[in-house]
Protein backbone atom coordinates (compact mmCIF):
# COMPACT_ATOMS: atom_id res chain seq x y z
CA UNK A 1 0.00 0.00 0.00
CA UNK A 2 2.69 2.49 0.13
CA UNK A 3 4.93 3.31 -2.88
CA UNK A 4 6.61 6.44 -2.51
CA UNK A 5 9.81 6.07 -1.23
CA UNK A 6 9.76 9.32 0.82
CA UNK A 7 6.51 8.36 2.35
CA UNK A 8 8.33 4.92 3.70
CA UNK A 9 11.45 7.16 5.31
CA UNK A 10 8.52 9.17 7.14
CA UNK A 11 7.21 5.86 8.16
CA UNK A 12 10.59 4.71 9.51
CA UNK A 13 11.17 7.98 11.65
CA UNK A 14 7.76 7.65 12.48
CA UNK A 15 8.12 4.77 14.18
CA UNK A 16 9.59 6.23 17.14
CA UNK A 17 6.85 8.54 17.87
CA UNK A 18 4.61 5.63 17.79
CA UNK A 19 6.61 4.17 20.25
CA UNK A 20 6.43 7.09 22.46
CA UNK A 21 2.83 7.32 21.78
CA UNK A 22 2.28 3.33 22.60
CA UNK A 23 4.31 3.78 26.02
CA UNK A 24 1.77 7.09 26.88
CA UNK A 25 -1.10 5.15 26.26
CA UNK A 26 0.10 1.96 28.30
CA UNK A 27 0.42 4.80 31.25
CA UNK A 28 -2.98 6.46 30.32
CA UNK A 29 -4.37 3.34 30.89
CA UNK A 30 -2.43 2.36 34.08
CA UNK A 31 -3.28 5.74 35.64
CA UNK A 32 -6.88 5.09 35.86
CA UNK A 33 -6.81 0.99 36.69
CA UNK A 34 -4.22 0.03 38.16
CA UNK A 35 -1.45 3.18 39.63
CA UNK A 36 -1.82 3.81 43.23
CA UNK A 37 -3.00 7.27 43.78
CA UNK A 38 0.45 8.24 45.04
CA UNK A 39 1.93 7.49 42.19
CA UNK A 40 0.59 10.04 40.21
CA UNK A 41 3.38 11.89 41.57
CA UNK A 42 5.90 10.40 39.51
CA UNK A 43 3.40 9.70 36.64
CA UNK A 44 2.60 12.69 35.67
CA UNK A 45 6.07 14.09 35.32
CA UNK A 46 7.53 10.85 33.05
CA UNK A 47 4.30 11.48 30.91
CA UNK A 48 4.71 15.37 30.23
CA UNK A 49 8.69 14.31 29.69
CA UNK A 50 7.08 11.54 26.79
CA UNK A 51 5.00 14.43 25.60
CA UNK A 52 7.87 16.84 25.21
CA UNK A 53 9.89 13.72 23.37
CA UNK A 54 6.88 13.30 20.67
CA UNK A 55 6.82 17.30 20.09
CA UNK A 56 10.56 16.92 19.55
CA UNK A 57 10.69 14.12 17.01
CA UNK A 58 7.94 15.13 14.99
CA UNK A 59 9.67 18.49 14.94
CA UNK A 60 12.82 17.06 13.51
CA UNK A 61 14.16 19.41 10.63
CA UNK A 62 14.58 16.16 8.61
CA UNK A 63 11.11 14.65 9.26
CA UNK A 64 9.23 18.21 8.58
CA UNK A 65 11.15 18.11 4.99
CA UNK A 66 10.42 14.39 4.11
CA UNK A 67 6.72 15.38 4.81
CA UNK A 68 6.72 19.04 2.86
CA UNK A 69 8.15 16.68 -0.11
CA UNK A 70 5.93 13.69 0.06
CA UNK A 71 3.12 16.63 -0.17
CA UNK A 72 4.70 17.78 -3.21
CA UNK A 73 4.17 14.38 -5.19
CA UNK A 74 2.05 12.88 -7.74
CA UNK A 75 0.59 9.74 -7.95
CA UNK A 76 0.27 9.34 -4.08
CA UNK A 77 -2.19 6.46 -3.16
CA UNK A 78 -4.95 6.93 -0.87
CA UNK A 79 -3.74 5.85 2.14
CA UNK A 80 -0.27 7.71 1.23
CA UNK A 81 -2.04 11.03 1.08
CA UNK A 82 -3.93 10.00 4.31
CA UNK A 83 -0.58 9.02 6.31
CA UNK A 84 0.15 12.99 5.12
CA UNK A 85 -2.74 14.56 6.21
CA UNK A 86 -2.79 13.33 9.50
CA UNK A 87 0.88 13.82 10.07
CA UNK A 88 0.10 17.82 8.70
CA UNK A 89 -2.33 18.25 10.98
CA UNK A 90 -0.18 16.82 13.71
CA UNK A 91 2.78 19.50 12.68
CA UNK A 92 0.82 22.28 13.08
CA UNK A 93 -0.18 21.33 16.41
CA UNK A 94 3.54 20.70 17.35
CA UNK A 95 4.47 23.89 15.43
CA UNK A 96 2.04 26.09 16.96
CA UNK A 97 1.89 25.26 20.42
CA UNK A 98 5.40 25.96 22.24
CA UNK A 99 6.63 22.80 23.47
CA UNK A 100 6.24 24.31 27.51
CA UNK A 101 2.60 24.53 26.65
CA UNK A 102 2.46 20.66 25.65
CA UNK A 103 4.59 19.81 28.67
CA UNK A 104 2.52 21.77 31.24
CA UNK A 105 -1.06 20.84 29.81
CA UNK A 106 0.07 17.24 29.93
CA UNK A 107 1.58 17.70 33.80
CA UNK A 108 -1.73 19.70 34.95
CA UNK A 109 -4.21 16.86 33.50
CA UNK A 110 -2.72 13.99 34.75
CA UNK A 111 -2.73 15.72 38.39
CA UNK A 112 -6.30 17.16 37.45
CA UNK A 113 -7.68 13.91 37.00
CA UNK A 114 -6.61 12.49 40.52
CA UNK A 115 -7.68 16.32 41.83
CA UNK A 116 -11.31 15.55 40.31
CA UNK A 117 -11.79 11.59 41.73
CA UNK A 118 -11.28 13.31 44.59
CA UNK A 119 -13.62 16.25 44.14
CA UNK A 120 -16.26 13.93 42.85
CA UNK A 121 -15.88 11.68 45.72
CA UNK A 122 -16.49 14.62 48.46
CA UNK A 123 -19.13 16.28 45.76
CA UNK A 124 -16.78 19.36 46.29
CA UNK A 125 -15.60 21.17 42.87
CA UNK A 126 -13.36 23.41 44.88
CA UNK A 127 -11.04 20.60 44.68
CA UNK A 128 -10.81 20.79 41.30
CA UNK A 129 -11.74 24.11 40.39
CA UNK A 130 -8.16 25.12 40.21
CA UNK A 131 -6.86 22.89 37.69
CA UNK A 132 -10.03 23.25 35.70
CA UNK A 133 -8.98 27.53 36.06
CA UNK A 134 -5.26 26.74 34.30
CA UNK A 135 -6.64 23.74 31.87
CA UNK A 136 -9.26 26.25 30.27
CA UNK A 137 -6.66 28.64 30.31
CA UNK A 138 -4.18 26.41 28.50
CA UNK A 139 -7.09 26.03 25.68
CA UNK A 140 -7.07 29.69 25.45
CA UNK A 141 -3.77 29.73 24.34
CA UNK A 142 -3.75 26.72 22.27
CA UNK A 143 -6.87 27.79 20.36
CA UNK A 144 -5.32 31.25 19.48
CA UNK A 145 -2.10 29.43 18.52
CA UNK A 146 -3.53 27.01 16.09
CA UNK A 147 -6.13 30.02 14.64
CA UNK A 148 -9.52 29.78 13.71
CA UNK A 149 -11.86 31.66 11.18
CA UNK A 150 -14.75 32.28 13.80
CA UNK A 151 -14.75 31.41 17.46
CA UNK A 152 -11.75 30.18 19.25
CA UNK A 153 -13.52 26.66 20.07
CA UNK A 154 -13.81 25.90 16.66
CA UNK A 155 -10.37 24.84 17.03
CA UNK A 156 -10.47 23.13 20.01
CA UNK A 157 -13.96 20.73 18.22
CA UNK A 158 -11.37 20.48 15.23
CA UNK A 159 -8.67 18.08 17.69
CA UNK A 160 -11.11 15.75 18.00
CA UNK A 161 -13.47 16.04 14.69
CA UNK A 162 -11.19 17.13 12.08
CA UNK A 163 -12.98 19.98 10.14
CA UNK A 164 -15.75 20.30 12.78
CA UNK A 165 -16.89 24.16 13.33
CA UNK A 166 -19.34 25.39 16.26
CA UNK A 167 -21.39 26.21 13.14
CA UNK A 168 -22.21 22.30 12.25
CA UNK A 169 -22.68 21.75 15.81
CA UNK A 170 -25.54 24.37 15.72
CA UNK A 171 -27.20 22.68 12.76
CA UNK A 172 -26.79 19.77 14.45
CA UNK A 173 -28.94 21.00 17.45
CA UNK A 174 -31.22 23.38 16.09
CA UNK A 175 -32.97 19.82 14.75
CA UNK A 176 -32.36 17.76 17.85
CA UNK A 177 -33.70 20.04 20.15
CA UNK A 178 -37.17 20.87 19.19
CA UNK A 179 -37.21 17.31 18.13
CA UNK A 180 -36.14 15.49 21.28
CA UNK A 181 -38.61 18.54 22.80
CA UNK A 182 -41.73 17.39 20.97
CA UNK A 183 -40.84 13.38 20.76
CA UNK A 184 -40.68 13.43 24.96
CA UNK A 185 -44.00 15.28 24.71
CA UNK A 186 -45.64 12.77 23.40
CA UNK A 187 -44.07 9.63 25.33
CA UNK A 188 -45.67 12.03 28.40
CA UNK A 189 -49.13 11.53 26.40
CA UNK A 190 -48.71 7.59 25.69
CA UNK A 191 -46.89 6.96 28.92
CA UNK A 192 -44.23 5.41 27.80
CA UNK A 193 -42.11 3.99 31.14
CA UNK A 194 -40.72 6.38 33.09
CA UNK A 195 -39.03 3.65 35.60
CA UNK A 196 -38.85 0.10 36.37
CA UNK A 197 -38.28 -2.03 39.33
CA UNK A 198 -34.97 -3.44 37.81
CA UNK A 199 -33.61 -0.18 38.21
CA UNK A 200 -33.60 -1.09 41.83
CA UNK A 201 -32.15 -4.40 41.62
CA UNK A 202 -29.29 -5.40 43.50
CA UNK A 203 -26.76 -8.00 41.63
CA UNK A 204 -23.90 -9.74 42.08
CA UNK A 205 -21.00 -7.95 40.89
CA UNK A 206 -19.09 -11.52 40.43
CA UNK A 207 -22.35 -12.64 38.67
CA UNK A 208 -22.40 -9.27 36.71
CA UNK A 209 -19.14 -9.71 35.22
CA UNK A 210 -19.64 -13.50 33.93
CA UNK A 211 -23.16 -11.72 32.09
CA UNK A 212 -21.34 -9.54 30.52
CA UNK A 213 -18.27 -11.44 29.24
CA UNK A 214 -20.74 -14.28 27.83
CA UNK A 215 -23.10 -11.37 25.71
CA UNK A 216 -19.37 -10.07 24.36
CA UNK A 217 -18.75 -13.45 23.28
CA UNK A 218 -22.30 -13.35 21.60
CA UNK A 219 -21.20 -10.54 19.57
CA UNK A 220 -17.79 -11.77 19.39
CA UNK A 221 -15.02 -10.27 20.69
CA UNK A 222 -11.74 -11.64 19.80
CA UNK A 223 -9.92 -12.73 23.65
CA UNK A 224 -6.79 -12.85 22.64
CA UNK A 225 -6.57 -8.77 21.55
CA UNK A 226 -9.01 -7.87 23.97
CA UNK A 227 -9.22 -7.21 27.65
CA UNK A 228 -11.68 -6.08 30.27
CA UNK A 229 -11.40 -4.04 33.24
CA UNK A 230 -12.62 -1.33 35.62
CA UNK A 231 -12.64 2.12 36.80
CA UNK A 232 -14.61 5.44 37.50
CA UNK A 233 -15.33 6.06 34.59
CA UNK A 234 -15.72 3.62 31.63
CA UNK A 235 -13.56 3.92 28.66
CA UNK A 236 -11.63 2.29 25.74
CA UNK A 237 -7.96 2.22 24.80
CA UNK A 238 -5.49 1.22 21.92
CA UNK A 239 -2.46 0.08 23.33
CA UNK A 240 -1.65 -1.63 20.02
CA UNK A 241 -4.61 -1.28 17.55
CA UNK A 242 -5.51 -3.34 16.03
CA UNK A 243 -3.96 -6.09 18.35
CA UNK A 244 -4.12 -4.55 21.94
CA UNK A 245 -7.48 -2.67 22.62
CA UNK A 246 -9.07 -2.63 26.39
CA UNK A 247 -12.40 -1.36 28.08
CA UNK A 248 -13.12 -0.45 31.16
CA UNK A 249 -16.65 -0.96 32.99
CA UNK A 250 -18.05 0.62 36.54
CA UNK A 251 -20.01 -1.93 38.77
CA UNK A 252 -22.57 0.26 41.43
CA UNK A 253 -23.75 -3.31 42.71
CA UNK A 254 -27.51 -1.78 41.21
CA UNK A 255 -29.49 -1.12 38.00
CA UNK A 256 -27.72 -3.77 35.95
CA UNK A 257 -28.20 -2.12 32.90
CA UNK A 258 -25.38 0.46 33.28
CA UNK A 259 -22.77 -1.60 33.12
CA UNK A 260 -24.21 -4.06 30.74
CA UNK A 261 -24.83 -1.10 28.37
CA UNK A 262 -21.35 0.74 29.40
CA UNK A 263 -19.68 -2.60 28.69
CA UNK A 264 -21.73 -2.74 25.03
CA UNK A 265 -21.10 0.76 24.51
CA UNK A 266 -17.10 0.29 24.96
CA UNK A 267 -16.76 -2.72 22.96
CA UNK A 268 -18.40 -0.89 19.82
CA UNK A 269 -15.67 1.70 20.34
CA UNK A 270 -13.00 -1.34 20.72
CA UNK A 271 -14.75 -3.18 17.73
CA UNK A 272 -13.81 0.04 15.78
CA UNK A 273 -9.83 -0.15 16.54
CA UNK A 274 -9.70 -3.65 16.18
CA UNK A 275 -11.11 -3.91 12.74
CA UNK A 276 -8.41 -1.21 10.84
CA UNK A 277 -6.55 -2.78 8.48
CA UNK A 278 -3.69 -4.50 9.70
CA UNK A 279 -1.38 -2.64 7.01
CA UNK A 280 -2.25 0.47 8.79
CA UNK A 281 -1.19 -0.69 11.91
CA UNK A 282 1.60 1.62 13.63
CA UNK A 283 0.98 4.10 11.01
CA UNK A 284 -0.50 7.57 11.30
CA UNK A 285 -3.62 6.40 9.85
CA UNK A 286 -3.34 2.52 11.92
CA UNK A 287 -6.62 4.38 14.29
CA UNK A 288 -10.17 5.66 14.08
CA UNK A 289 -10.30 9.01 12.47
CA UNK A 290 -12.05 10.86 14.85
CA UNK A 291 -14.24 10.69 18.37
CA UNK A 292 -17.21 11.31 16.58
CA UNK A 293 -17.19 8.36 14.29
CA UNK A 294 -15.97 6.56 17.01
CA UNK A 295 -18.85 7.61 19.14
CA UNK A 296 -21.28 5.91 15.87
CA UNK A 297 -20.20 2.78 16.79
CA UNK A 298 -20.14 2.49 20.20
CA UNK A 299 -23.64 4.13 19.97
CA UNK A 300 -24.19 1.95 17.49
CA UNK A 301 -23.56 -1.37 19.68
CA UNK A 302 -25.18 0.28 22.88
CA UNK A 303 -28.03 1.52 21.23
CA UNK A 304 -29.06 0.82 17.66
CA UNK A 305 -28.21 -2.95 18.37
CA UNK A 306 -28.00 -3.36 22.13
CA UNK A 307 -31.51 -1.80 23.40
CA UNK A 308 -33.49 -3.61 20.09
CA UNK A 309 -36.53 -5.99 21.01
CA UNK A 310 -34.41 -8.07 18.77
CA UNK A 311 -31.40 -8.25 20.57
CA UNK A 312 -33.37 -8.60 24.16
CA UNK A 313 -34.48 -12.07 22.64
CA UNK A 314 -31.16 -13.12 22.31
CA UNK A 315 -29.63 -11.93 25.21
CA UNK A 316 -32.53 -12.89 27.95
CA UNK A 317 -31.10 -16.47 28.56
CA UNK A 318 -28.01 -15.25 29.19
CA UNK A 319 -28.99 -12.79 31.50
CA UNK A 320 -31.01 -14.87 33.45
CA UNK A 321 -28.71 -18.05 33.57
CA UNK A 322 -26.67 -15.79 35.31
CA UNK A 323 -28.57 -13.11 37.50
CA UNK A 324 -31.80 -15.02 39.60
CA UNK A 325 -33.51 -12.31 40.04
CA UNK A 326 -34.91 -11.81 36.21
CA UNK A 327 -36.58 -15.18 36.82
CA UNK A 328 -39.64 -13.30 37.83
CA UNK A 329 -39.63 -10.40 34.61
CA UNK A 330 -40.52 -11.40 30.91
CA UNK A 331 -38.60 -10.08 27.37
CA UNK A 332 -40.96 -7.26 27.86
CA UNK A 333 -40.11 -6.31 30.94
CA UNK A 334 -36.39 -6.27 29.92
CA UNK A 335 -37.21 -4.35 27.02
CA UNK A 336 -38.54 -1.45 28.27
CA UNK A 337 -35.99 -1.82 31.28
CA UNK A 338 -33.61 -1.32 28.93
CA UNK A 339 -35.46 1.80 27.42
CA UNK A 340 -37.17 3.73 30.26
CA UNK A 341 -37.38 7.49 28.97
CA UNK A 342 -37.07 10.14 31.95
CA UNK A 343 -35.06 13.28 32.60
CA UNK A 344 -32.31 12.38 34.48
CA UNK A 345 -28.79 14.04 35.88
CA UNK A 346 -26.32 11.80 35.00
CA UNK A 347 -25.31 12.03 31.17
CA UNK A 348 -24.17 8.11 31.10
CA UNK A 349 -27.09 7.22 32.11
CA UNK A 350 -29.10 8.99 30.44
CA UNK A 351 -31.54 7.47 27.72
CA UNK A 352 -31.48 8.08 23.93
CA UNK A 353 -34.15 10.21 24.29
CA UNK A 354 -32.81 12.56 26.32
CA UNK A 355 -29.07 12.15 26.39
CA UNK A 356 -28.38 15.00 24.07
CA UNK A 357 -29.61 17.39 25.69
CA UNK A 358 -26.71 16.62 28.40
CA UNK A 359 -24.50 17.10 25.28
CA UNK A 360 -26.02 20.39 24.42
CA UNK A 361 -25.63 22.03 27.89
CA UNK A 362 -21.81 20.74 28.41
CA UNK A 363 -21.23 22.20 24.71
CA UNK A 364 -22.88 25.64 25.90
CA UNK A 365 -20.59 25.88 28.62
CA UNK A 366 -17.44 24.64 27.03
CA UNK A 367 -17.97 28.08 24.57
CA UNK A 368 -18.57 30.05 27.31
CA UNK A 369 -15.61 28.98 29.55
CA UNK A 370 -13.77 29.84 26.36
CA UNK A 371 -14.51 33.20 25.99
CA UNK A 372 -14.32 33.77 29.27
CA UNK A 373 -17.92 34.76 29.69
CA UNK A 374 -18.45 32.40 32.18
CA UNK A 375 -15.75 31.68 35.04
CA UNK A 376 -14.64 28.39 36.37
CA UNK A 377 -16.11 29.33 39.90
CA UNK A 378 -19.56 30.17 38.16
CA UNK A 379 -20.25 26.58 36.40
CA UNK A 380 -21.97 24.86 39.57
CA UNK A 381 -24.48 27.49 39.55
CA UNK A 382 -24.99 27.35 35.18
CA UNK A 383 -24.66 23.65 35.09
CA UNK A 384 -27.93 23.23 37.91
CA UNK A 385 -29.90 26.15 36.20
CA UNK A 386 -28.92 24.94 32.49
CA UNK A 387 -29.71 21.20 33.71
CA UNK A 388 -33.48 22.64 35.01
CA UNK A 389 -34.08 24.13 31.90
CA UNK A 390 -33.54 21.84 29.77
CA UNK A 391 -34.39 18.52 31.60
CA UNK A 392 -36.57 19.56 34.35
CA UNK A 393 -34.12 18.45 37.15
CA UNK A 394 -31.35 19.59 38.99
CA UNK A 395 -28.61 18.32 41.33
CA UNK A 396 -28.37 18.27 44.81
CA UNK A 397 -24.76 18.58 44.84
CA UNK A 398 -21.64 18.76 42.14
CA UNK A 399 -20.95 14.91 42.17
CA UNK A 400 -24.41 14.36 40.37
CA UNK A 401 -23.69 17.78 38.81
CA UNK A 402 -20.59 19.96 37.19
CA UNK A 403 -18.04 17.04 38.05
CA UNK A 404 -20.04 13.70 37.00
CA UNK A 405 -17.87 13.72 33.83
CA UNK A 406 -14.26 13.25 33.94
CA UNK A 407 -13.82 14.92 30.16
CA UNK A 408 -12.64 18.22 31.57
CA UNK A 409 -9.68 17.07 33.75
CA UNK A 410 -8.26 14.93 30.62
CA UNK A 411 -8.16 18.71 29.35
CA UNK A 412 -11.00 17.48 26.68
CA UNK A 413 -12.76 20.78 25.93
CA UNK A 414 -14.29 20.22 22.34
CA UNK A 415 -14.64 16.71 22.82
CA UNK A 416 -18.55 16.84 23.74
CA UNK A 417 -20.24 17.38 20.60
CA UNK A 418 -18.37 14.18 18.85
CA UNK A 419 -20.62 11.98 21.42
CA UNK A 420 -24.11 13.76 19.82
CA UNK A 421 -22.29 13.43 16.26
CA UNK A 422 -21.78 9.94 17.18
CA UNK A 423 -25.61 9.45 18.09
CA UNK A 424 -26.46 11.21 14.57
CA UNK A 425 -23.89 8.86 12.63
CA UNK A 426 -25.44 5.49 14.03
CA UNK A 427 -29.09 6.55 13.43
CA UNK A 428 -27.77 7.45 9.75
CA UNK A 429 -25.88 3.70 9.59
CA UNK A 430 -29.07 2.28 10.36
CA UNK A 431 -31.36 3.71 7.65
CA UNK A 432 -28.40 3.52 5.50
CA UNK A 433 -28.42 -0.43 5.82
CA UNK A 434 -31.38 -0.85 6.07
CA UNK A 435 -31.52 -4.74 7.64
CA UNK A 436 -30.40 -4.59 11.05
CA UNK A 437 -33.33 -5.72 13.02
CA UNK A 438 -33.84 -8.40 11.03
CA UNK A 439 -30.07 -9.29 11.15
CA UNK A 440 -30.07 -8.93 15.01
CA UNK A 441 -33.11 -11.50 14.72
CA UNK A 442 -31.73 -13.95 12.45
CA UNK A 443 -28.60 -13.74 15.16
CA UNK A 444 -26.04 -12.61 12.55
CA UNK A 445 -23.81 -10.26 14.17
CA UNK A 446 -21.09 -10.98 11.92
CA UNK A 447 -22.87 -9.87 9.02
CA UNK A 448 -23.71 -5.95 10.69
CA UNK A 449 -20.15 -6.13 11.76
CA UNK A 450 -18.50 -6.85 8.08
CA UNK A 451 -20.42 -4.22 6.94
CA UNK A 452 -19.01 -1.84 9.42
CA UNK A 453 -15.56 -2.85 8.80
CA UNK A 454 -15.94 -2.11 4.87
CA UNK A 455 -17.20 0.96 5.17
CA UNK A 456 -15.87 2.37 8.32
CA UNK A 457 -13.24 0.30 10.56
CA UNK A 458 -10.80 -0.56 8.29
CA UNK A 459 -10.25 2.70 6.54
CA UNK A 460 -8.35 4.10 9.87
CA UNK A 461 -8.17 7.82 9.14
CA UNK A 462 -6.86 7.38 5.59
CA UNK A 463 -9.82 9.74 4.94
CA UNK A 464 -11.52 12.68 6.93
CA UNK A 465 -14.20 12.35 8.87
CA UNK A 466 -16.69 13.80 6.28
CA UNK A 467 -14.86 12.42 3.55
CA UNK A 468 -15.40 9.19 4.83
CA UNK A 469 -18.75 9.76 5.52
CA UNK A 470 -19.58 10.56 2.28
CA UNK A 471 -17.84 7.95 0.44
CA UNK A 472 -19.42 5.36 2.58
CA UNK A 473 -23.53 7.14 2.87
CA UNK A 474 -23.48 9.94 0.66
CA UNK A 475 -23.61 12.19 3.25
CA UNK A 476 -22.48 13.48 6.90
CA UNK A 477 -24.23 14.76 9.84
CA UNK A 478 -27.61 14.69 9.03
CA UNK A 479 -29.83 14.92 12.17
CA UNK A 480 -32.79 14.11 10.62
CA UNK A 481 -32.06 10.66 10.66
CA UNK A 482 -31.78 10.76 14.42
CA UNK A 483 -35.04 12.51 15.21
CA UNK A 484 -36.52 10.05 12.55
CA UNK A 485 -35.25 6.80 14.46
CA UNK A 486 -36.29 8.04 18.03
CA UNK A 487 -39.52 8.80 16.96
CA UNK A 488 -40.35 5.27 15.19
CA UNK A 489 -39.18 3.41 17.88
CA UNK A 490 -40.50 5.23 20.60
CA UNK A 491 -43.58 6.56 19.15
Amino acid sequence: MIKSETVKQILEHYRVIWALSHAQALLGWDSETYMPEEGIKGRAVARAEIAQLIQRFMLEEKFVKLIEKAEEEKDLTDVERGIIRVLKRDLKFYQKVPPEIVKEFTKVTSEAFIAWRGAKEKAKFDIFAPYLERIVELSRVIADKLGYEEHPYDALLDLYEEGLTSRDVESVFSVLEPGIRKLLGKLESIGWPKSHKLEEEPYDKTKMEAAIREVLELVGYPKGRFRIDISPHPFTIGITTPFDVRITVRYRGVDFKEPLFSALHEYGHALYELNVDESLAMTPVGTGVSLGVHESQSRFMENVIGRSREFVEKIAPILRKHLDFLSKYGNDDLFYYFNVVRPSLIRTEADEVTYNLHILLRYKLERLMITGEVKVNQLPELWNSEMERLLGVRPKNDAEGVLQDVHWSHGSIGYFPTYTLGNVVAAMIYYKHGRIRSLVAEGNITAIKEYLREKIHKWGSVYPPKELLMRSFGEAYNAEYLVKYLEEKYS
